[in-house]
């Protein structure tokens, strides 16, 4: 494990990082790159107290590279480089402090949203093949199309080289190669054939218990050489079974070693399942053609599969009479079997669910796209609410159809986790404003007053020093300038931190106020129109709004290579605000996990700022054709 760890460039790219924050952090003679100095300056910030914040690129890094246990074990590293310097050699122990544990709990908190982020797109992701295959087994006899269409939903998901569907030929007790992807011809024909026990997929099919091999040209139940010829090194091999019975292996390969997760092992095993299940169907489906007997027990077999299935499984006819469920669908909900049969869809629905299922089955019945699987709330019989992900398709006989089948899995758990995440987000976002209050209030009323004292001073001293040389009086009026011109930068800093405009007088005048300032500190020119009836919206929906529009306007600043932004802000039953830049603009990602990845991790920022008030933000961006960002929050 730790030699697999020593061989991971995410591993030594962490130990890097770590170690070029903590030298300088500790050796002050080492001095940072003029732009981060210059950085600093400009914005008043502690050398310390920016490394400190540096700590938090190590400890994400790591949550990326090797999960939320990483970023836990990089962030009590970091946590222990950054303690003896705030307890030991800092100025300011209480803010030091207060710095070190605000980078552990927001780089865990960080880490761990990012986490669930990523392993719910992936479970979406294994649960829309999985769906996808039932969906196929459920509304297709045809054997090699739904192998086909299976062997596509793998290689989609899990990545890997090539796949490979073996069949039991119970007759010549053999393995029959039936359908493949992504290896070579000479290879297909030299595998084509194996004999129940031979080799790897052979000895699966004897056993019907799933193998993994880590290495395949040094296993010594290798029998074919063409399998070194193709340099397959990796397998994942899983039966495909029906009733306990194995009906054939399902084979992933790859041309490096790798291992597999938990996650994908599970994933292939469910999707060898539903093909075993399509298998059966198949040859019952030949022998329901040959006799009215035959078709009995093909229906009996069939009715077994359906009602031991692990997901929900419900189907009602056109007016929403539920005609059939299994067993999962009666745990689910905790009706009984019979109590289900008597009753109607809606009556299991939430009251806000109905409207939207009924227009999802109406464009499912006139054959208009839906993104599936979604997502639907129902009522249990204890009286408490349920969340879904629902795959839905049309029952259709000769073509008309007669009702719907749903296949649905409780989500509820991962949905409360998601918003207890969102939660401990809103908390963290008031803390940071509530210290960007503090720090506004006493820069106003400590720092300021102070420099004015002083001011005033050396503007007495100047005044009365009639005897005093003229080098010396221009020096002191050198000084008093300075002190002066760090009174400006203070002030914009402290109305940065918390603009009083806001507070006093709403969205709009601060956003004024934002424009002015952006254009006389950048150069960029930034114009703000408004359209609808102005009104003031709640405290806090209009301190999220404005520091997304101000995030927004930053990066436009310092990435966007822009000239010119234009800020519209509309009034209706909703408000929606609109910044668009002329900018060098990029190429949007398919998902906000994606943007994180890329280092965009103020746009993700904002996207979960949006969140917080139910609004939204879509973005849409092209090389060389700016950047446009929509807000759209309900009043």
């Amino acid at each position: 494990m730790i030699i697999k760890l020593f061989k991971n460039p995410g591993f030594w790219i962490v130990t890097v990082i770590l170690i070029l924050i903590t030298v300088p952090h500790y050796k002050e003679a080492i001095s940072h790159p003029a732009v981060i100095t210059y950085i600093l300056e400009r914005y008043g910030l502690d050398r310390h107290a920016f490394e400190r914040i540096a700590y938090l690129i190590p400890i994400v890094s790591a949550g990326f590279v090797f999960g939320w246990k990483g970023s836990v074990i990089t962030s009590i590293i970091a946590l222990a480089c950054m303690l003896p310097r705030a307890l030991l050699l800092s100025n300011y122990r209480i803010d030091a402090l207060f710095e070190t544990s605000a980078v552990f709990i927001v780089g865990n908190i960080t880490a761990f949203a990012f986490d669930a982020l990523r392993r719910e797109r992936e479970n979406r992701i294994r649960l829309a093949a999985l769906n996808k295959v039932s969906t196929a087994v459920s509304q297709s006899l045809e054997l090699n199309q739904i192998m086909d269409y299976s062997i596509e939903n793998i290689m989609s998901v899990m990545k890997i080289d090539a796949v490979l569907i073996f069949l039991v030929d119970r007759k010549a007790e053999e393995l029959v190669l039936a359908a493949h992807q992504g290896a070579s011809e000479s290879f297909v024909d030299s595998v084509s054939r194996l004999k129940l026990g031979e080799g790897l997929n052979g000895a699966v099919a004897l056993t019907g218990n799933p193998e993994f091999i880590d290495d395949s040209s040094l296993d010594p139940r290798l029998t074919r050489i063409a399998v070194k010829d193709e340099k397959i090194r990796s397998q994942l091999i899983v039966p495909m079974k029906s009733k306990g019975n194995v009906m054939g292996t399902l084979c992933v390969a790859t041309r490096n070693r790798v291992r597999f997760k938990k996650e994908e092992v599970d994933t292939l095993i469910a999707i060898g399942s539903q093909i075993g299940i399509a298998i059966e169907n198949a040859h019952l489906y030949q022998q329901e053609r040959e006799t009215s007997e035959r078709l009995r027990i093909s229906e009996e077999r069939y009715r077994e599969l359906f009602e031991n299935a692990h997901d929900a499984i419900l189907v009602h006819n056109m007016e929403g009479d539920i005609i059939s469920v299994n067993m999962a669908a009666s745990r689910l909900t905790g009706y009984e079997l019979k109590e289900l049969l008597t009753m109607n869809i809606n009556a299991l629905l939430t009251p806000e669910y109905r409207k939207t299922s009924r227009q999802i089955l109406t464009r499912m019945r006139e054959g208009e796209p839906v993104e599936q699987p979604y997502e639907q709330k129902i009522v249990t019989k204890k009286g408490t609410e349920a969340i879904l992900t629902v795959a839905a398709n049309v029952v259709r006989d000769h073509g008309r159809p007669v009702g719907y089948q749903y296949i649905a899995r409780d989500v509820t758990r991962e949905r409360r986790m998601q918003e207890n995440l969102r939660y401990y987000l809103e908390q963290v976002t008031r803390a940071q404003e509530e210290e960007r209050i503090r720090i506004a209030r006493e820069l106003h009323d400590d720092t300021i007053q102070a420099l004015v004292v002083l001011a005033r001073q050396l503007d007495e001293l100047a005044t009365s020093g009639n005897h005093m040389p003229v080098d010396q009086k221009v020096e002191l009026e050198n000084l008093r300038q300075d002190t002066n011109n760090i009174m400006s930068g203070i002030r914009r800093l402290s109305q940065d931190l918390r603009p009083p405009t806001l507070d006093r007088l709403g969205l709009i005048p601060a956003l004024e106020w934002l424009a002015d300032d952006v254009k006389k500190h950048s150069g960029l020119i930034v114009k703000l129109s408004v359209k609808g009836s102005e009104r003031r919206l709640h405290p806090e929906a209009e301190l999220l709004l404005f520091r997304i529009v101000q995030e927004a306007l930053r990066n436009v600043w310092r990435h966007a290579e822009a000239t010119e932004a234009k800020i519209k802000v509309e009034f209706t039953n909703r408000i929606k605000v609109t910044i668009k830049d002329n900018g060098k603009g990029f190429n949007v990602p398919d998902t906000i996990g994606d943007l994180a990845k890329d280092g965009r991790l103020g746009l993700v920022g904002m996207h979960e700022r949006i969140q917080l008030i139910g609004g939204t933000l879509k973005m849409t961006s092209k090389p060389q054709k700016g950047t446009s960002l929509v807000i759209d929050v309900p009043l």
